[in-house]
This record gives structure tokens, C-alpha cells and sequence, in this order.
């Protein structure tokens, strides 16, 4: 009865903690894009490599281990998930563009409100009903989003077309959204290796055919832009995205949207210490309300019995990873 209790106790704070892990983890991905686009790399390359390295990375796991489900899953199942990678592949496409025009905090912020659009849509395709306290901290949240945006985006530091590229993050945002609500529908039927392996996989094929398409340079760069590469897609995406994911399994797909603005703030901070690239006033304003709304958020718990299911999945990702 002791160890059922405390299992139970366990599995209340694992989703949360996966959110944790994931907002610092994807909060370094602007600094690593940003340096690697200082090196020379173009921006649809940096999509491809982040997440062909995070495939990669789970390849062997799945093979060793998840022959069997994928045999397993019916074509519809499959069919979302090709569709959820091509999602991926446009949120990255268009955010890891948009550091090329504007600032690190208006690029994380923008393609952060995606909850605005998770919240418009998930009542219709996932049938999650939005408690008030969610609402309330969407509504303070994307207020906080538009002053951070708002506020230099006239003159960010260094970058040669701030609207152009706060619009593409904004393109990535609405991207996004769909990726979370269609993670949070394959999520409860999948394991989070699998479902990780094929949208990564399917999200990386999609952009490696647009890089050679394209003509994009990809061999002859710096050794530091490669270098920014494997971190891309071993720290943000498969540490970051797939936290994420972990927690959709266990968590409304508009409320893992919303923690993901924390980003903004660890990304800013970052950009300060490694871009030279300070926030002003109504930014730090901006980044408040971001923190109240998810605090907010946060009063809403999980389903009892998704917390119970947490605990066995930790066991099965325990013994994955052995």
C-alpha cells in the first residue's frame, strides 16, 4: 500500500517535471541557431540537421525496441503522424528562418503563441474542454507574448527585416499548434520513442528534400556550424521535444502549448549572455505576464489516472534507455 501511494505521489509531478527539463532544454536552440547562422549556415539546413540529427540519435533505440509497435499501428495512426511531422517541418522551416531577420526574443516569443491557436482549435479536434483558470492564463500569457514582440520590434538589435521575420515566426506558431494537438491524439496510443522516431523522421526527410531541392550549401561550412548542428539536435529537440511530447501523453495539449512560453524568458536570458542582446522594459513587462499566466495555468491538474499512467511509463522508458 506504501509503495501504491507513493508511486501515486510520483506520478502527480513527473509530467511537470518533463515540462521543466523541456523549457530549459529548447530555450538554448535560438543561441545555437543564431551562432550557427553567424557561421554561414543556411537556415533550412539548420532545420534539416536539428532534427535528421534527433532521428538519428533514437534510431537504434527503436530498432532494438519498437520494431514491434510500429509493425503494430494501423495506417490511420501512421497517416497522422506523417502528417504531424510535415507540420514540424514547417514550424522549423519558418522559425529557424525567422533568426535570420529579427530579434532572439521576438522570434521565441512569436512562434510561442501557439496556445492562442491550440485554444481556438482544441475544443473542435481534440474535445478538451478549457477550464477558466487555463483561459485566464492563455489571455494574460499572449498579452504578455504581443508586448514582448511589440516592443522592439521596430528595432532589434542587428537583424535586417524585423516584420519579415516576426511573421515567419508567427507562420511557425500556427505550425506548432497543429504538431501539439495531433501529439496529444497519437500520444495516448503510442509510446514517446516511437511517435518521437517517426514525426522527427518524417519532419526531417521533408526538409533534407527541400535542402536539395533548393541547392542549399551544406558541406564546405565552419567546423563551429556543425558543431551548432549536433547541439541542435541532440539538446533542444531530443531532449526539449521530446519532454514535450512525453508530457502531451498526460497533459491538455493547450496546457503543454502554454508552459512552452516559458522559452521566451530562458531564451532571452540566454541571448544576453552569449548574443549581447539586452531586453528593454516593456519586453521585461511582457515576460512578467508570460510567468503569471502560466502560474496561473498551472492550477489546473491532470486526470488522476493519467498521473498513474505516468508512473508506468517512466518504468518502460527506464529499462528503454538500459
Amino acid at each position: 500500500m506504501a509503495a501504491s501511494q507513493q508511486s501515486s505521489a510520483r506520478g502527480t509531478w513527473l509530467p511537470y517535471a518533463a515540462l521543466l527539463v523541456g523549457v530549459i532544454a529548447v530555450s538554448f536552440a535560438a543561441i545555437f541557431i543564431r551562432l550557427a547562422q553567424d557561421a554561414k549556415a543556411p537556415s533550412l539546413v539548420l532545420a534539416a540537421a536539428r532534427l535528421s540529427v534527433a532521428t538519428i540519435a533514437l534510431t537504434p533505440l527503436v530498432l532494438r525496441r519498437h520494431r514491434a509497435e510500429l509493425r503494430a499501428a494501423v495506417w490511420r495512426e501512421t497517416a497522422w503522424a506523417v502528417l504531424s511531422g510535415l507540420f514540424l517541418a514547417a514550424h522549423f522551416a519558418t522559425w529557424i528562418t525567422s533568426l535570420e531577420y529579427t530579434a532572439v526574443v521576438n522570434s521565441v516569443t512569436l512562434v510561442t503563441t501557439s496556445p492562442l491557436w491550440v485554444a481556438l482549435l482544441a475544443p473542435l479536434a481534440l474535445g478538451e474542454r478549457l477550464k477558466r483558470a487555463t483561459l485566464l492564463g492563455i489571455a494574460l500569457a499572449i498579452g504578455g507574448g504581443i508586448l514582448v514582440g511589440v516592443s522592439s520590434a521596430g528595432d532589434p538589435p542587428n537583424r535586417p527585416d524585423p516584420w519579415l521575420g516576426n511573421g515567419l515566426a508567427l507562420a511557425g506558431a500556427v505550425a506548432a499548434a497543429f504538431y501539439l494537438m495531433i501529439g496529444r491524439r497519437l500520444r495516448a496510443r503510442w509510446s514517446l520513442v516511437t511517435y518521437a522516431w517517426v514525426v522527427y523522421g518524417v519532419a526531417a526527410l521533408t526538409l533534407v528534400v527541400i535542402v536539395l531541392a533548393t541547392r542549399q550549401q551544406v558541406l564546405g561550412l565552419p567546423a563551429q556550424a556543425y558543431l551548432w548542428m549536433v547541439l541542435m539536435g541532440l539538446v533542444p529537440q531530443l531532449i526539449g521535444h521530446s519532454s514535450f511530447n512525453y508530457a502531451l501523453g498526460y497533459l491538455p495539449a493547450a496546457y503543454v502549448s502554454l508552459v512552452v512560453l516559458g522559452e521566451p524568458i530562458g531564451s532571452g536570458l540566454l541571448a544576453i549572455a552569449f548574443l549581447d542582446e539586452w531586453p528593454v522594459p516593456l519586453q521585461l513587462a511582457g515576460s512578467a505576464l508570460i510567468l503569471v499566466g502560466i502560474a496561473v495555468a498551472s492550477r489546473e491538474p491532470p486526470v488522476p489516472e493519467q498521473c498513474a499512467a505516468a508512473v508506468s511509463a517512466l518504468a518502460e522508458s527506464r529499462e528503454e534507455i538500459l
